[in-house]
């Protein structure tokens, strides 16, 4: 009788300008691409065995899904080489049992709305195309949240949520890009729940 084969897992690690946060990067998509999941606490993880486990360590503090890797936020009294060989080794243990990382499907595209309007949409296309590779590059996410009166409301999650440069990654880089590509429409921009 043939056994099912375990799924080759492999994870490398990369600093990102939170120096609590680290990115475990893995070989394949855990989420849709432009998908994300944020975990601040065990309570969150409904969703998400693995998140939930690795709330067990002491150490972890938040734990964010997206794409190809999952971000650990751990707290202040730990330094990352005393806990990182043991969450990556619990991240590919668990990945390699062939469970998913994310036990939701989604069924329609969370990014787009139909009965958005068409300043939205571009706000939107903006983040998605120029913005959130870049966010993503760091271990975070950067998701709409609303647009009134000029004004653009973003959620920023993962390495970016308590992030010492979140500020100024919003405004020298989001703000000035949002501002200089629809100079009619959006004035600034702000964070939501950071």
């Amino acid at each position: 009788m043939l056994q099912a084969q375990k799924k080759p897992v492999h994870i490398y690690l990369e600093a990102n300008p939170n120096p609590n946060s680290l990115k475990f990067v893995v070989n394949f998509m855990l989420t849709d691409e432009g998908v994300s999941f944020d975990y601040p606490d065990e309570k969150s993880t409904e969703n998400s065995q693995l998140a939930k486990e690795l709330f067990n360590f002491a150490a972890v503090e938040r734990v964010f899904i997206a794409s190809n890797f999952v971000t650990v936020t751990k707290t202040e009294e730990v330094e990352w080489p005393e806990v990182q060989d043991f969450i990556r080794d619990h991240i590919r243990q668990y990945l390699e049992s062939g469970k998913p990382a994310i036990d939701v499907v989604l069924d329609k595209d969370p990014l787009f709305d139909e009965n958005d309007s068409e300043v939205v949409k571009k706000i939107k296309g903006i983040l998605d195309e120029y913005i959130r590779p870049a966010v993503e590059q760091d271990g975070g996410a950067i998701t709409f949240h609303s647009f009134q009166d000029g004004e653009v409301k973003v959620l920023l999650q993962g390495a970016c949520s308590g992030c010492p440069s979140s500020t100024v990654t919003l405004k020298a880089g989001i703000e000035n890009l949002l501002t200089r590509m629809l100079p009619d429409d959006v004035k600034s921009v702000e964070a939501e729940g950071v």
